[in-house]
């Protein structure tokens, strides 16, 4: 996989690796469901938001924190642990935490990023590369020449 400009930012890549190594032929599979929670959690966190529910917001976001730092995820991670621990500090203070909608945008982009990362990292079809031009070009010419 070649990593572009700012995909380090999003994932840390070695972390990611290890987590690949240490789930074996399950880290496919956890992955999945980890992009199937994480798609629940950021809308049941943007519905909360639309809702003014706190208390709605704590355990999605609680949820993508844990996920995305077991696969190396960290900004999405540092961003659902603000929107969680605000919410806590909001759900014992008894008020709405309307500051958190920056947070909530960030969020799905994050997301949305980061599963596109992981995507290129596990599926072979989406990290060939298409040949320039027209037809394929031998990458050893100078092979069986004297």
């Amino acid at each position: 996989m070649t990593l572009e400009e700012g995909d380090a930012d999003i994932v840390d890549w070695v972390h990611f690796e290890r987590a690949r190594a240490e789930l074996g032929p399950g880290f496919i599979r956890i992955l999945g469901y980890f992009r199937e929670d994480g798609t629940k959690s950021v809308a049941q966190i943007e519905q909360a938001m639309r809702e003014e529910n706190t208390v709605a917001l704590v355990i999605p976001a609680h949820t993508i924190k844990g996920e995305a730092r077991q696969f190396g995820a960290e900004p999405l991670a540092k961003v659902a642990e603000v929107i969680e621990s605000t919410a806590r500090l909001c759900v014992e203070t008894r008020r709405f935490p309307d500051e958190l909608v920056p947070e909530v945008v960030q969020l799905r982009r994050l997301f949305s990023q980061t599963i596109e990362l992981f995507d290129r990292a596990t599926n072979p079809l989406l990290t060939r590369q298409a040949p320039s031009g027209f037809g394929r070009r031998a990458a050893n010419q100078d092979f069986g020449r004297i």
